[in-house]
């Protein structure tokens, strides 16, 4: 098969959807790998490795798009990218489709099929491909946290340990899903005062096991998270539900009562946020001020630590990548039913249930 990997396009994304060790395995497979030139060399893979591996280099994303029956990238398509998809062409990436309605129509026009990571399943349930990334993203949003509540950064100018004789910050974790267990780990290492909210009891007593004394673990009701946030000088949101937009659980008016120089750093913006006050933000402005709270919304966050996330990334999605390669998307996911969850788009039809519930389209299941 002719697998392309054009270069990311999105501001600040030096990922990338293939490292030339993955590359190899692929060429050795017998399939052709295409990628365009400065693919990699944000991360320190360049033109040369990727040669040195058995890939041919395209001047230019048009000659990848192109010349690719499966494009394997890192971020959702861009709309310039959507016009560059064709019917009988398999697209391989994140998609976040539920809360970006210009890119589902884009993607439903080209007539592509588009299997997205984050909705990809294992045997046990859980989300294989965005496991790493939501581990990134979890340890990274303690350490921007943590940087955003210096004063010189517009922060409350607290240390999130303090020190002794003075009180550590008060970090609450909204989720206690990978990345908000992985938020709660960062925040317990630097002796934060840490709570995390979940609605199952199951994963609540799981954490206590994990923390001991060290966390404290709270039911998610309304009221509980309008007493927590209220007093809370850093508010992680680490909530997700598989393919579908992520529910608001910190009001305006709770973060209307929240100190001047809080900070919220809301890991689902690209579901959508679970903030209200959310909107998406990049790595070239990460940050804005509303109410005098910091919000944090990148919606490419493990983007700012590349090199990490595209190994980490790419060790989950190559087996996926040659199963797609090898006996084509139908037959793979026909084999793998965990793949098939990752069906989100296919000639001009929704098909996955939760994403066409979100965006208020037709749901068609692939027959």
């Amino acid at each position: 098969m002719n697998i392309g990997v054009p270069k990311e396009i999105k501001i600040h994304e030096y990922r990338v959807g293939l490292v030339p060790a993955g590359v190899r395995e692929l060429v050795d497979a017998e399939h052709r790998v295409l990628v365009q030139s400065g693919a990699g060399a944000g991360i320190g893979f360049d033109d040369a490795h990727y040669q040195a591996a058995g890939a041919a280099i395209a001047a230019s994303a048009e000659a990848v798009f192109a010349a690719s029956e499966l494009i394997v990238k890192v971020k959702e398509p861009q709309l310039a990218e959507c016009k560059r998809l064709r019917p009988g062409q398999t697209l391989f990436t994140y998609l976040h489709l539920a809360a970006d309605r210009d890119q589902a129509m884009a993607l439903l026009a080209s007539g592509a099929t588009a299997i997205a990571y984050e909705t990809v399943t294992a045997p046990d349930g859980s989300l294989p491909l965005l496991t790493p990334m939501s581990e990134v993203a979890g340890r990274m949003s303690i350490q921007v946290g943590a940087n955003c509540l210096q004063k010189a950064n517009g922060g409350f100018g607290v240390l999130l340990g303090g020190v002794p004789g003075v009180a550590p910050a008060k970090v609450v974790v909204l989720g206690g899903g990978v990345s908000g267990t992985h938020a709660a780990e960062m925040a317990v290492g630097l002796r934060a005062d840490v709570t995390v909210v979940d609605r199952s009891v199951r994963r609540l007593r799981e954490l206590s096991s994990l923390f001991g004394s060290q966390l404290k673990t709270v039911y998610s009701t309304a009221h509980a998270i309008e007493e927590l946030v209220r007093d809370a000088d850093l508010v992680v949101g680490a909530v997700l539900i598989a393919g579908a937009a992520a529910p608001k659980l910190v009001t305006r008016a709770m973060v209307r009562s929240m100190k001047a120089g809080a900070v919220l750093v809301d890991i689902a913006i690209d579901q959508g946020g679970c903030f209200e006050t959310s909107r998406p933000t990049t790595h070239a402005e990460p940050t804005y001020v509303l109410d005098g709270v910091i919000h944090y919304c990148v919606t490419n966050m493990p983007g700012a630590v590349p090199r990490t996330s595209t190994v980490a990334l790419t060790n989950a999605t190559l087996p996926y990548v040659r199963s797609l390669a090898d006996l084509g998307w139908r037959n793979a996911i026909g084999r793998d039913p965990g793949l098939a969850q990752g069906l989100n788009v296919h000639a001009g039809q929704v098909t996955h249930e939760a994403v066409a519930s979100a965006l208020g389209l037709e749901y068609h299941r692939l027959t």
